[in-house]
């Protein structure tokens, strides 16, 4: 696993060289890659070039590139361009990409919403696995989420693996978010049933204090290891073992931390990751 900077799900805004200044400032092993503008500098400059810039910085995950979701045309001509992204991100050296997806509707049953999402992402997933990529899908677990919607839809870990599964391209597993796994209530033993290939990518956060697990709200988090509320040492320490070694990023959705200056908050992002290697038994 390695500590990776993901500058918008802290509330920083950064391009991709700005983004490269920070991780390298601040101990960051790795970055997501913004595709687009990689792609910019590929086509102005040279691939070598990219790849200069990320000298010493592992690639986390690269871009979604469809609105998977979109009417069928559009969804259409985007999955018309996605060997060209495809192409870039394989050539570039970063073979991750991730999504989220809704966990209810109003508009779809259960059936036809898992109907849906198979005949949406494996097309996707046949296109990316031509090129090498796996793609990582997120649960959202709370239940305040989808309690207003008409229909509930996989918001699970092991819902999620169904529908993987389900799509069937071999490449597709879980973008695995320490917040959506608390508040579907998942257990450490659910973890220690994974094997490495089905983590993409990992989201990592702590809850809120004093609020029952079913009353949390997706978007009122804390920065890891701030509460203790989630057991976020027992849990690296499975992954640890079950052999995932790819990018670890915070997604706080805190307000305190984009009330502050952009160093500020990055020190104490990565002080949070540092925290939760230490409670891990973790090499930094």
């Amino acid at each position: 696993m390695f500590k990776n900077l993901s500058p918008g799900a802290i509330g920083v805004a950064a391009d991709m060289k700005q983004g490269l200044t920070y991780a390298r400032q601040f101990g960051f092993e790795g970055l997501d890659l913004n595709i687009y503008e990689a792609k910019k500098i590929a086509e102005e400059q040279s691939i070598e070039e990219v790849n200069k810039l990320w000298d010493g910085i592992k690639m986390g995950s690269w871009t979604f590139p469809i609105t998977w979701n979109a009417p069928e045309e559009e969804y259409r001509e985007k999955l018309s361009q996605l060997p060209k992204v495809a192409a870039l991100a394989a050539e570039l050296g970063c073979f991750r990409t991730a999504i989220w997806i809704p966990p209810a509707s109003s508009e779809k049953t259960y059936q036809e919403n898992w109907d849906f999402h198979v005949s949406r992402f494996r097309p996707i997933g046949e296109i990316l696995a031509d090129y090498g990529h796996m793609i990582g899908l997120e649960f959202i677990g709370p239940r305040t989420s989808r309690a207003n919607a008409k229909h509930g839809f996989v918001y699970t870990m092991d819902g999620m693996r169904g529908l993987a599964a389900s799509i069937g391209t071999g490449n597709i597993g879980l973008l695995l978010d320490t917040w959506h796994w608390y508040t579907a209530q998942s257990t450490l033993s659910d973890l220690s049933h994974l094997y490495a290939d089905d983590i993409v990518y990992v989201h990592v956060n702590d809850a809120p204090s004093n609020i029952d697990v079913e009353d949390q709200i997706d978007n009122v988090r804390c920065l890891p290891a701030e509460t203790g509320v989630i057991p976020l040492g027992q849990f690296f320490r499975i992954l640890s073992e079950v052999g995932y070694q790819g990018p670890v990023a915070v997604e706080p959705f805190s307000q305190k931390l984009r009330e502050m200056e952009p160093e500020q908050a990055l020190q104490a992002t990565i002080d949070s990751l540092d925290k939760v290697w230490q409670q891990a038994g973790l090499n930094s």
